[in-house]
């Protein structure tokens, strides 16, 4: 296995590479801006935007600048016309796009191996405080979600393999579907609506990971709290997350089921449970298990968006969002990073546990 684990590390380099390269230049095609996004804020707030890159010891503002320094030219960033070509200079510089497009990708490839992600263009922060800031609420839902879908999806989609054809199997279905079929955002604005004080009962917390409160709680409470507010989240984000998971347990253990040593095992007097669970279970689960890795970080990222904004969780996937809106490029461009690898490495962390549930699976000779 060590050969093979090597093999999948070197490979990690240009996979990354490649995706951060691609979407670099996808970048560069999208119009807007850190400097069209600069631009718009000096022309609507001209004193507090223009004292971001103006130090405040110059002296300059929008405000006094002499119109008749102003230049007439046409400037190659919308809604700049009006403004002196000099400060336009300074926030290309301010924002590094005064350099040509290739030379600022390999500047920030080099930083990121040291994992210097820089600073936040429009929130004076570095990125690395950033992600740690709102990590822990999207790692909340994401691992309680991913969590709770399996301990849900696994035994159902085995019970409907058992059951396949009857009555349970067709109306679980049907459940599974629907709500499978419903936006997690939508059914986040139902139980808002239903139970967080919208218009029928006030069970539940509207916004926020913890109460106001919360540091002069027992630890009792504080774990109380905790759930309480991670409830209607949870609950919006596993309705549509575990339909899947529990198809694919049923097809696999459906597909098992019917293969020669299952039928040998019975022959020999062996128990359904004993054949189930002992036999079957475990080459089942390799196709379930693989699907873990992308399960967790596209529940870890992108499931959570609308969840995040909906309950006001400023976790990592309002964070990207916003960042997007805004063109905050190293905070977008460090988030892409941190999940493709994360990505990368829990792809190598399933495979290894191909190996651990079925042995007879040799990623050495490969």
């Amino acid at each position: 296995m060590a050969s093979y684990l090597l093999r999948r590390l070197i490979l990690v380099i240009p996979t990354l590479f490649g995706i951060m390269l691609i979407n670099f230049a996808v970048i560069q095609i999208v119009p807007g801006g850190p400097v069209e996004q600069m631009i718009a804020q000096m022309t609507g707030t001209a004193v507090e935007s223009t004292a971001r890159f103006s130090g405040g010891g110059e002296g300059e503002t929008l405000s006094n600048i002499n119109n008749n320094n102003l230049s007439e030219t046409e400037s190659k960033y919308r809604g700049a016309q009006g403004l002196d070509p000099d400060i336009i200079e300074e926030i290309e510089k301010m924002y590094g796009m005064d350099q040509p497009a290739h030379k600022r990708f390999f500047k920030m490839i080099l930083n990121y191996l040291t994992f210097d992600f820089g600073e936040s263009f429009f929130r004076d922060r570095t990125v690395i405080s950033l992600v740690l800031d709102k990590m822990p609420v999207s790692i909340s839902l994401g691992l309680w979600t991913t969590l709770l879908v399996y301990l849900i999806s696994i035994p159902l989609g085995i019970r409907k393999a058992i059951k396949d054809g009857t009555n349970f199997d067709i109306i679980s279905s049907s459940i599974v579907t629907i709500g499978y079929a419903i936006p997690n955002f939508l059914f986040a604005v139902i139980l808002i609506v239903f139970f967080a004080g919208g218009r029928f009962y006030d069970l539940f917390p509207l916004r926020g990971l913890f109460s106001e409160n919360f540091d002069e709680l027992s630890l009792l409470e504080k774990i109380k709290d905790y759930f309480w507010h991670l409830t209607l989240p949870l609950i919006a984000m596993l309705v549509s997350g575990f339909a899947g998971l529990t198809f694919l347990t049923k097809n696999t253990f459906l597909d098992q089921v019917n293969q020669q040593y299952v039928i040998t095992a019975k022959s020999k007097g062996l128990t359904e449970r004993r054949v189930l669970y002992g036999h079957v279970f475990r080459n089942a689960m390799l196709i379930v298990i693989a699907g873990f890795p992308s399960a967790f970080i596209g529940i870890l990222f992108s499931s959570s968006l609308f969840i995040e904004v909906i309950f006001s969780l400023d976790g990592l996937g309002l964070l990207g969002y916003e960042a997007a809106l805004t063109r905050d490029y190293p905070v977008i461009f460090a988030t892409l990073y941190f999940f493709s690898l994360l990505g990368l490495v829990m792809g190598i962390i399933g495979d290894f546990m191909y190996s651990i549930i079925d042995p007879r699976i040799d990623f050495e000779s490969r």
